[in-house]
């Protein structure tokens, strides 16, 4: 089943990637059988991934394919030592929000560029240059290509709907119809160009001629992102069964040996990838040989069955592609991140990164959730109703802190004089400044002839803060001493000691 959804994924991403087509295949193969033989999370799928092939594209552009797959190589070691060091779960720190925003920025990337070649053109070099030539691609398509393209995408959205089986998986379907049409047809189009001899066209890594502090960035952000996806993926795997639970130091250096053998070998770098990794569950996967022999296959099917890829028509990949990539942009990770009032980092993570490139998308995102948290920390909840004439009822919820006394004095300065007025702490947090602000505001409310009631009905920060002494400039111990049981009461100062006993040092 995996095998099957692998081979055309693996050629369309490659292809979308500007690398060989051998180069995706042979991505799949060691993710399969390396990665699966290492992995800590054993029903996990690896291969070439839709998420990295931003980054790819523009690491060949800068280096060409052979200093991309040393880059890839040194990558696969720094996973290596990341997880030999236990940082597999750090990589998981990082906001789901930003990783699903970079995801969906680069399934726009991907979409926008592939439509071009199911138009039977060229894509461009930046997602913005896609979007503003789109109009003319279309103007001057290719009718074959588009008739292939819209038939691939026409079975993608509908097979699953239609034909409730895990055996013929729609990318497959989809794939094989449309080549079997543009044979029947003699349609002269762009198809899968593979070497006659694969075993004597690997591409071996070469250093790029490029200084150091040019090539290491290349090198930690494929590692990085390499990583995150797959450690995402492992506990997304782990919610579809019953079985043992990842173990992600271990997939983190299983991704990194499939890495650095894949880079050696001439291929595309492998992460964990969900929808093989769903695919494989689904069809009943119970052990980690499903993953091995899924590489296994492709193997045997490049080496023996080349001459049925290369009759693949490329329309139908890059439709195929264009499915993937919009489908990065999940609707209901945008319906959860909107009820958790998130949605602006998934937004500018994603149009971060469509817009400009992958760092600074996700820096634009990061920086986006820290300001974020910053101002949920910092944010409180003030309520002010009239329960009846005369009374006035204010209610403190949050965090109450020093940028919030602006705010605060401003709201029970507006409250009016010679009241009674309640005022209800729920507080996560009250520093310095906001508890003088309340003090200051309870001693000078009575002064016109009201009456100001502070109290806490969540936490006890007003209470320590007055026992502490921290409007006298004093400090004062709190010492608490719990009830003594019956019978067994505590001596009084001064009362002699029983022979034989000891002083116990309160504390």
């Amino acid at each position: 089943m995996v095998f099957l959804i692998a081979i055309p994924l693996s050629l369309g991403i490659a292809a979308a990637s500007g690398a060989p087509l051998l180069a995706g295949l042979i991505a799949a193969v060691v993710g399969g059988v390396v990665a699966g033989a290492l992995s800590g999370a054993p029903l996990q799928v690896s291969g070439p991934a839709a998420g990295l092939t931003v980054i790819v594209a523009g690491t060949i552009a800068e280096f060409g394919f052979a200093g991309t797959a040393a880059i890839v190589t040194v990558a696969g070691l720094l996973q290596i030592v990341l997880g030999i060091t236990r940082l597999g779960r750090a990589a998981l720190a990082l906001s789901p929000t930003v990783v699903h925003g970079m995801l969906a920025g680069i399934g726009l990337v991907i979409a926008l560029s592939q439509v071009h070649v199911a138009l039977g053109g060229a894509p461009q070099s930046s997602a913005w240059a896609n979007l503003r030539d789109l109009p003319g691609q279309v103007a001057d398509h290719h009718s074959v290509s588009v008739l292939l393209g819209a038939l691939t995408i026409g079975l993608l959205l509908v097979w699953s709907r239609l034909v409730k089986t895990t055996l013929l998986p729609a990318t497959l379907v989809a794939v094989v119809v449309t080549t079997v049409l543009a044979t029947v047809l003699g349609a002269d189009v762009d198809r899968v160009n593979l070497p006659a001899n694969p075993l004597s066209a690997l591409a071996l890594p070469r250093w790029p001629d490029s200084p150091p502090w040019e090539v290491l960035p290349a090198v930690v952000t494929i590692a990085l992102v390499a990583s995150v996806e797959s450690l995402l993926s492992a506990v997304a795997v782990d919610r579809m069964h019953h079985g043992p639970r990842a173990n992600l130091d271990r997939e983190l250096i299983a991704q990194g040996a499939a890495n650095a053998v894949s880079g050696t070998l001439g291929g595309l770098p492998v992460t964990g990838v969900i929808v093989r990794s769903s695919a494989n569950v689904a069809a009943g996967a119970r052990t980690r040989a499903s993953t091995i022999l899924h590489g296994v296959w492709i193997a045997g099917f490049v080496l023996a069955g080349s001459v049925l890829l290369e009759m693949i028509p490329m329309a139908a990949l890059a439709a195929v592609l264009v499915v993937v990539g919009l489908r990065l942009v999940s609707l209901a990770q945008i319906r959860t991140y909107a009820r958790h009032r998130e949605l602006p980092i998934y937004v500018v993570t994603a149009v971060g990164v469509a817009a400009t490139d992958l760092l600074i998308g996700v820096g634009l995102g990061m920086a986006t959730a820290a300001l974020f948290m910053l101002w949920r920390l910092a944010r409180c909840d003030i309520h002010v109703t009239e329960p009846e004439p005369g009374a006035w009822h204010v209610s403190i919820t949050g965090t109450l802190a020093f940028v919030a006394c602006g705010r605060l004095t401003r709201r029970l300065a507006a409250l009016p004089p010679g009241q009674r007025v309640e005022v209800e702490l729920h507080l996560d947090y009250l520093d310095h400044g906001a508890y003088e602000t309340i003090r200051d505001w309870q001693a000078s409310y009575p002064r016109s002839g009201g009456s100001a009631q502070v109290s806490e009905v969540h936490g006890s920060w007003l209470h320590r803060a007055d026992t502490d002494g921290l409007g006298t400039g004093k400090r004062t111990a709190l010492c608490v001493t719990p009830p003594a049981p019956e019978g067994r009461g505590i001596p009084a100062p001064g009362t002699p000691r029983p022979p034989g006993s000891r002083r116990v040092r309160p504390g």
